[in-house]
């Protein structure tokens, strides 16, 4: 039973995230928590919480539907980056000119889901 977390309106850069994503998009849902929570990407914290959120929500799905939960079966089936609104700041420049400052945000989904099972492998 597959699961998706999302977080949304995240105040880092989309390039910079998908960097992060992009470590764990197939890995298996515990070892890409181990890897974001050692990754020196500020961005690896809040995509390490979508994580986290993803497999807790795997959990409480298995619980409704009174299905055996198994973590160590679950994979990060989709993991992907969208961009957000973008905040536009000024910052004063010289000869009383102003520069506009980007700030970007992101919408961060993780979906998660149980290994396949190999056809013909017995």
């Amino acid at each position: 039973m597959e699961a998706k977390a999302q977080a949304r309106f995240v105040r880092v850069t989309p390039m910079k995230a998908r960097r992060v994503v992009d470590l764990i998009r197939g890995k298996q849902a515990g070892e890409a928590v181990a890897v974001l929570k050692f990754a020196p990407q500020a961005a690896a914290e809040p995509v390490r919480k979508v994580v986290e959120s993803a497999i807790a929500n795997a959990r409480v799905k298995a619980d409704r539907a009174s299905e055996r939960f198994d973590e160590q079966e679950l994979v990060v089936a989709a993991a992907f980056v969208d961009e957000g609104p973008t905040l536009k700041r000024f910052r004063p420049r010289a000869q009383g000119r102003a520069a506009q400052v980007l700030k970007r945000t992101s919408h961060i989904t993780v979906v998660v889901a149980p290994r396949e099972k190999k056809e013909g492998a017995r």
